[in-house]
């Protein structure tokens, strides 16, 4: 059975920083598309940021528009864990954070096959 379970939201001033985990059991990240997302209250869930399978030639990772510069994604194979690093963070940023994994097909496709159950984060102004 697949899990993924996130870790490290909390409260945070704008302008600060925050470093999200997603470790996961039942599947192996680094064989897998692995993404970040977010819902804001009254909002839609959106895509933040993805990474692609190690097995790709190319080591791929993009970004929504509105996070690119100031949030970093990555993957330690040996801990099986992927971090969403947040720096200048600001208020529109508050929302549940979710990370998911897929097959390598999700990278573009956005369809992932499993979730975690979101951790939040509440940047103040």
């Amino acid at each position: 059975q697949v899990q993924l379970l996130e870790s490290g939201g909390g409260l945070v001033q704008a302008g600060g920083s925050l470093r999200l985990s997603c470790a996961a059991s039942g599947l192996i990240f680094s064989s897998h598309a692995t993404g970040w997302f977010r819902q804001a209250p009254g909002s839609e869930r959106e895509f933040v940021v993805a990474i692609a399978p190690i097995s790709w030639i190319r080591s791929a990772t993009h970004y929504a528009d509105s996070v690119k510069g100031r949030f970093t994604m990555f993957r330690d194979n040996g801990k099986n864990t992927v971090y969403l690093q947040m720096n200048s963070l600001q208020p529109e940023d508050t929302a549940v954070y979710y990370c998911a994994a897929g097959g390598a097909e999700a990278y573009d496709s956005g369809n992932y096959d499993y979730w975690g159950q979101g951790t939040q984060v509440t940047v103040s102004s």
